[in-house]
C-alpha cells in the first residue's frame, strides 16, 4: 500500500511538473510594436478543407492575430509568427494582395472591395466574400495590424509579408516593380503652376464598345454617393457607375489624388492654351452623332454641338482648357489679321505663307516678271469652325486654295497689260483686285482686307526687264530735264520782269525826291520874299 502511495505521489509530481512546463512554454509575449500570427498544427476539427485560412478552428493558419501583451497557447500545437505592424508614411500609398478568398472573375484585374473592406479582420473579410489577388482599395497613412499570412502589403520602403514560397515572392516583387514604374506609391499631384492635365487610363472593368476609343465620363455627380468615384479614387464606385476600362474622357486637374495605379495610370499633358487673338476649333473624336448645325446651304461637312462627335459649331475663346487631346483636336485659328506674303524670302508672323513664292506672270508684251504680293485676310471667329470643317487647317487653306486662286487672278491681270502698264498702273490694279477678290474670299468664309502689290522683278540672268526699266528711267530723266528747262526759261523771264520793275521803282523814287526838293525850294523862296517885304516896311 505504501508503495502504491509512493508511486502515486511520484506520478502526481511528474504530472504537475509537466503541467508547469506546459504552462511556462505556452506563454507568448508580443511587443506592442509587433503582431503575432498563429499557425495551428493539429486539432480535433481536422485540417482546412479549402483555402488558406482556417475559419472554423481547423489546423492551419488562423484568421486572428495576437496584439501586444502576454498570451498563452498550447505548446507544440501552436506556432506564433511575429511580424512588425504595417506602417504607411505620410503622403504615401500601400497596396494589398490577398492570398485567400474567392477567385477573381475571368474579366477582373483587381479584387472587388464593395463588401470586403476591412483588411484588419480576416474573418470578416472572407465571410463578406473577399477575393484573392491584388485589391482595389489602397492603404493611406497610418499603422495597421494586418495578418500577413492572409495579406501582403506592398509599400515604397518594403514588402510586408510572411513568405510562403519563392515563386510567390517573385510575383510580389514584380508587382512592386510595376507600381514603382508607375510612381504608384505617391499620390497624383498636379500643381496650378504647371498647367498640366492628367489623362487617366483604367485597367479594370468592361471593355469599350466596338468603334469607341475613349470611355465616357461617369460617376462625376457628388450627389449620387453610390456611384461618385471622386476622380477615380474609388474604383468600385467607378465600376458601379458603368465605367469602362481604357483611356478616359474625364481628366484630372489641379489637386492631389490617391489613385490605385494598378487600377488606373495617369499621363500628364499640357493644358490647351488659346492666346488672345485666336480661337480654338474642336474636332471631337468621341461622343454621340449630333444634329447638323451648319445650315442647308453648307455642303462641305457638318457642325455639331459641344459634346458630340465631329467639328463643334462654337469655337473655344481665349483661355486655358483642360482638354483631353486623346479625345479630340483643337485647331488654333487666328482672329487677328493674317498677312500672307507671296515673297520667297519673307514670311508673315503666322508662318502660313512659308511655302509661297512670287507669282510668275507673262505680260501682254511677252515679258515674264515675278510679281511679289501681300494679302491681308481676316477670319470671323464665328466662322472659324466652317473654315476648319472645309479645309482641315489654315495652312491647307492657304496652300491648296488661296495660292492657286490668287496666282491665277494676277496671271490673268498680267496678260492684259504690258510690262510698263503693269508698273504704272500698280495702284489701280491694287484697288481693282481688292474689290474683285473680296467675293472670292467670302466664298471661303474669309474677309479680304487689302491687297498689296510689289515691284515686278526678273530672274538673275534675265536683263530684258532691267533694260526696259533703264529706258524708262532715261525717258523720265529726259522729261524731267525738259520740264526743268521750261521752268528755268520761265524763271529767267520772271527775273527780267522783276529787275525792270525794280529799276522803275528806283527811278520813281528819284523823281519823287526831285519834286519834293522843288516844292521845298519854292516854299523857301516864298518865305524869303515875305520876309523881305516885311523888312522893307519896317525901314519906311
Amino acid at each position: 500500500m505504501a508503495a502504491i502511495l509512493f508511486w502515486l505521489k511520484i506520478t502526481g509530481e511528474v504530472l504537475l511538473g509537466i503541467l508547469l512546463l506546459i504552462g511556462f512554454f505556452g506563454i507568448r509575449f508580443i511587443p506592442n510594436n509587433r503582431i503575432g500570427m498563429v499557425e495551428k498544427r493539429f486539432g480535433g476539427k481536422g485540417s482546412v478543407k479549402s483555402g488558406l485560412i482556417a475559419l472554423h478552428g481547423e489546423a492551419g493558419y488562423q484568421p486572428n492575430v495576437l496584439r501586444g501583451g502576454m498570451h498563452w497557447l498550447m505548446p507544440i500545437q501552436y506556432i506564433v509568427h511575429m511580424m512588425p505592424l504595417v506602417t504607411i508614411t505620410q503622403g504615401k500609398i500601400g497596396y494589398i494582395f490577398a492570398r485567400d478568398g474567392k477567385p477573381l472573375d475571368p474579366t477582373q484585374v483587381l479584387a472587388s472591395n464593395v463588401d470586403a473592406k476591412d483588411f484588419q479582420d480576416v474573418e470578416a473579410f472572407l465571410k463578406a466574400g473577399g477575393q484573392r489577388g491584388p485589391q482595389r482599395l489602397i492603404l493611406r497613412e497610418g499603422t495597421y495590424a494586418i495578418n500577413l499570412l492572409q495579406f501582403i502589403v506592398i509599400t515604397e520602403g518594403r514588402v510586408y509579408s510572411l513568405p510562403l514560397n519563392r515563386e510567390e515572392a517573385v510575383v510580389i516583387q514584380g508587382m512592386a516593380t510595376s507600381i514603382t514604374e508607375r510612381h504608384g506609391f505617391q499620390p497624383v499631384i498636379i500643381k496650378d503652376t504647371d498647367d498640366l492635365v492628367g489623362i487617366v487610363t483604367v485597367h479594370d472593368g468592361p471593355s469599350l464598345r466596338q468603334g469607341e476609343i475613349i470611355a465616357p465620363t461617369v460617376g462625376d455627380n457628388p450627389a449620387e454617393a453610390d456611384t461618385y468615384h471622386n476622380k477615380f479614387q474609388d474604383p468600385d464606385h467607378f465600376l458601379a457607375a458603368g465605367g469602362f476600362r481604357g483611356r478616359q474622357l474625364q481628366v484630372l486637374v489641379e489637386g492631389t489624388y490617391y489613385v490605385n495605379r494598378l487600377f488606373a495610370t495617369v499621363e500628364m499633358i499640357q493644358k490647351t492654351i488659346i492666346e488672345v487673338g485666336n480661337v480654338g476649333v474642336v474636332v471631337s473624336y468621341t461622343g454621340e452623332t449630333g444634329a447638323d448645325l451648319s445650315g442647308m446651304e453648307y455642303r462641305h461637312g457638318e457642325l455639331v454641338s459641344q459634346g458630340n462627335r465631329g467639328v463643334w459649331s462654337d469655337a473655344l475663346l481665349p483661355g486655358k482648357y483642360a482638354f483631353n487631346t486623346y479625345a479630340g483636336k483643337v485647331s488654333i485659328v487666328p482672329t487677328t489679321n493674317i498677312i500672307l506674303k507671296w515673297i520667297r524670302s519673307e514670311t508673315g508672323s503666322h508662318q502660313y505663307d512659308e511655302n509661297l513664292t512670287e507669282v510668275s506672270l507673262i505680260t501682254k508684251d511677252a515679258f515674264e516678271p515675278s510679281l511679289p504680293l501681300s494679302v491681308v485676310v481676316h477670319i470671323d471667329y464665328k466662322k472659324a469652325p466652317l473654315v476648319i470643317q472645309r479645309f482641315g487647317d489654315i495652312k491647307k487653306l492657304v496652300e491648296q486654295t488661296l495660292d492657286p486662286m490668287v496666282s491665277a487672278y494676277f496671271k490673268n491681270v498680267g496678260q492684259t497689260r504690258t510690262l510698263i502698264q503693269l508698273l504704272q498702273d500698280r495702284s489701280a490694279i491694287q484697288q481693282q483686285a481688292s474689290v474683285e477678290m473680296k467675293e472670292k474670299f467670302a466664298h471661303y468664309n474669309l474677309e479680304l482686307e487689302e491687297v498689296l502689290i510689289g515691284t515686278p522683278s526678273s530672274a538673275a540672268d534675265d536683263v530684258q526687264i532691267e533694260t526696259i526699266l533703264t529706258q524708262l528711267r532715261s525717258r523720265q530723266v529726259a522729261v524731267e530735264q525738259v520740264e526743268t528747262y521750261n521752268q528755268q526759261e520761265k524763271a529767267a523771264v520772271k527775273e527780267r520782269e522783276l529787275r525792270e520793275a525794280q529799276s522803275r521803282a528806283q527811278m520813281q523814287t528819284k523823281m519823287t525826291e526831285a519834286e519834293l526838293n522843288i516844292n521845298i525850294q519854292s516854299d523857301q523862296g516864298k518865305a524869303e520874299y515875305q520876309r523881305s517885304i516885311q523888312q522893307a516896311q519896317q525901314i519906311r
